[in-house]
């Protein structure tokens, strides 16, 4: 018989010693918690390489970006895609779930594919992901919609930290966009992170909150500085947010955008809705397991998620033991041999040009920060062309 929670409730009652003893954990720990091992009950069992699926699972919006005609009616766009990707990101596991759960830590070299199909002109948008690094874990992605000529090329770390009863989690990282306009030059936008604040540990019921800023900054010159706020503040709801829209060389914001990110939220000055993501979202087209690669996610890791879902938690213990002391030997061979493990899709460089130089425009902090650069490579033959495929 398993030992499955009800929705809303994270920790099975057979399992509450166990959730005791990790919060008293993260409560003594003075280094990064991603170190840590949480108990399988509150793992996902998903892996944090499908994460970058959620920039894209409103897909009609990223393709609207294209379609924009001046530099602030793209700015608006990308603005209100950006906010319409939150809620996949940060409260669609609470929704489905009952709460936030860990997802499985990638291991080196872990792979994620997809693409969401051409549907009424919007062109089909592709995804792939790679883990390029596993201390500390980073992911690298790069989408695109070619025959809208989009692309976003960016990755992510996190470090974590424990404070006031909180998981306070900085995201390191950037995602750079790439818009060919019709013109035959190239719009760029970088797109900076926000802070999360994991609430509700000592109820057995994580949930997420954002904090703090991010930024959209334009080689046009146009600004988005996103302000998160939780309850008490704004509208005095959780997840609410204010974005400042501003034009080049002024401090005077031209719009202002009120609401929740995880509903809805209007116009200020004009009092028109902005963003809506009440109804549903459109999951990724990823290859049948049996069809994958055994450095894709989903193949890499069915067991454990299996075990996960069906509240088999010693299995998933098991299977997830299995595939980290595989890696472990796998990391102790190379040094033994002194090879290093080779990246399979992207490049690192130590400073990304392109969030220098518009990070400048906003005084971003850090001024520089390095980057994974795609290569082009299969499975997608040239992503710069309308005829690219997912390997399968």
């Amino acid at each position: 018989m398993t030992d499955t929670p009800t929705v809303g409730e994270a920790v099975p009652a057979t399992q509450r010693g166990s959730w005791s003893s990790f919060l008293k954990s993260i409560a003594s720990f003075s280094g990064d918690l991603s170190s840590l091992t949480a108990p399988p009950f509150i793992l996902s069992p998903i892996s944090l390489t499908e994460f970058p699926a959620y920039w894209c699972e409103r897909p009609e919006l990223f393709a609207a970006i294209a379609d924009a005609k001046t530099d602030e009616d793209r700015m608006l766009a990308v603005l209100k895609w950006f906010i319409s990707t939150l809620k996949d990101q940060y409260t669609s596991r609470n929704e489905s779930m009952g709460s936030e759960k860990k997802p499985l830590n990638p291991v080196l070299g872990e792979l994620f594919y997809a693409y969401w199909p051409d549907k009424n002109n919007r062109g089909k948008t592709n995804l792939l992901v790679e883990q390029v690094s596993h201390h500390p874990p980073i992911t690298a992605y790069y989408i695109s919609n070619p025959s809208k000529g989009l692309s976003l090329q960016g990755h992510n770390a996190q470090k974590t930290s424990f404070s006031g009863g909180s998981i306070i989690v900085k995201q390191v990282g950037h995602a750079t966009l790439s818009v060919l306009l019709p013109s035959g030059g190239t719009e760029e936008f970088l797109i900076t992170l926000p802070r999360l604040r994991i609430d509700g540990l000592w109820y057995g019921s994580p949930y997420i909150e954002l904090t703090e800023s991010s930024y959209i900054q334009s080689s046009s010159g146009w600004l988005s500085t996103i302000e998160y706020k939780g309850k008490g503040y704004f509208s005095g709801k959780s997840h609410s947010f204010k974005a400042l829209v501003t034009p080049p060389g002024s401090s005077s914001p031209a719009h202002t955008v009120e609401g929740t990110w995880h509903q809805t939220s209007k116009d200020v000055k004009t009092g028109r809705a902005f963003h809506d993501v009440t109804g549903a979202k459109e999951e990724a087209t990823v290859a049948d397991v049996e069809a994958q690669g055994e450095w894709e996610s989903r193949r890499l890791w069915r067991g454990v998620a299996r075990g996960i879902r069906e509240g088999d938690f010693e299995t998933a213990s098991r299977e997830k033991s299995k595939i980290e002391n595989e890696q472990r030997q796998r990391r102790k061979d190379e040094a033994a041999a002194g090879t290093k493990w080779q990246l399979k899709h992207f490049a690192h460089v130590d400073s990304d040009p392109t969030y220098e130089k518009l990070g400048k425009l906003f005084k971003a902090s850090p001024p520089t920060e390095d980057a994974y650069v795609f290569q082009h490579n299969p499975p997608f033959a040239d992503m710069s062309t309308t005829t690219t495929e997912v390997a399968k």
